[in-house]
């Protein structure tokens, strides 16, 4: 049986999600436990209960004032804290298809931590809801959507893209210096273009809300298009 792109991507990020909910269930998440070792944890896990083994780019467990970094930085590791904030951020490979899911944690009851976690999953619902009412989208207008969500929720965007491709594992390169596959605000390219095999291309929305008063970050992504059969 043949398995669409956009199966495989809803079989892949329903594994992701599942993941995600094995985490907070086995509650793996724990002060007094460093990030690397929380990393490790979740691969084993990943390993363990849907055989994943490879994942597509570097896997991100942050807390605390690392929070406020974005993907292509290396903080050292860092021991959680009780009433902490933490995201994480995983690109498992689920039977050749490729996930990207991330999401934020709170520790405790933090009124500002918790505000954040809440924000920032609001902000990407509303978000996808307006993305897939367009026909016609530049990349770097998407862009600037996801700035203009984080300024509406008082708090500011971290990161220096929203988002990116996906799809089947290796999906169209992500170069670095080259943003034309990125939700970059130097990207013209339509999001509903095709791709070179003239193929429909599916993105995944990220957003880093960040206060840095407060020193902390929060984060979250899926794939934005819709992916209703």
């Amino acid at each position: 049986m043949t398995v669409s792109t956009k199966e495989g991507l809803i079989h892949a990020e329903k594994i992701a999600i599942q993941l995600f909910d094995l985490i907070q269930l086995r509650n793996l998440i724990q002060a007094g436990k460093d990030e690397l070792t929380l990393n490790k944890e979740i691969y084993e896990l990943a390993k363990e209960c849907f055989g994943i083994e490879k994942h597509w780019h570097k896997r991100i467990v942050r807390s605390g004032l690392n929070t406020l970094l974005p993907y292509k930085e290396n903080p050292p590791n860092r021991v959680i804290q009780p009433d902490d904030i933490l995201f994480f951020d995983f690109g498992p490979i689920v039977e050749k298809w490729e996930a990207d899911v991330g999401r934020t944690y709170v520790i405790g009851k933090d009124p500002i931590k918790l505000k954040l976690k809440n924000d920032i999953e609001k902000a990407w619902f509303e978000t996808k809801e307006w993305f897939n009412k367009q026909k016609y989208l530049k990349a770097n207008e998407l862009y600037d959507f996801a700035i203009e969500k984080a300024k509406q929720y008082q708090w500011e965007f971290g990161g220096e893209i929203a988002g990116h491709l996906i799809g089947e594992f290796p999906h169209e390169k992500l170069e670095s210096g080259n943003f034309g596959l990125y939700i970059h605000p130097e990207n013209n390219l339509d999001l509903f273009s095709k791709d070179s095999e003239g193929k429909a291309r599916f993105w995944i929305l990220e957003l880093h809300f960040v206060d840095r008063k407060h020193k902390i970050g929060g984060f979250f992504e899926q794939i934005i298009n819709d992916l209703t059969l």
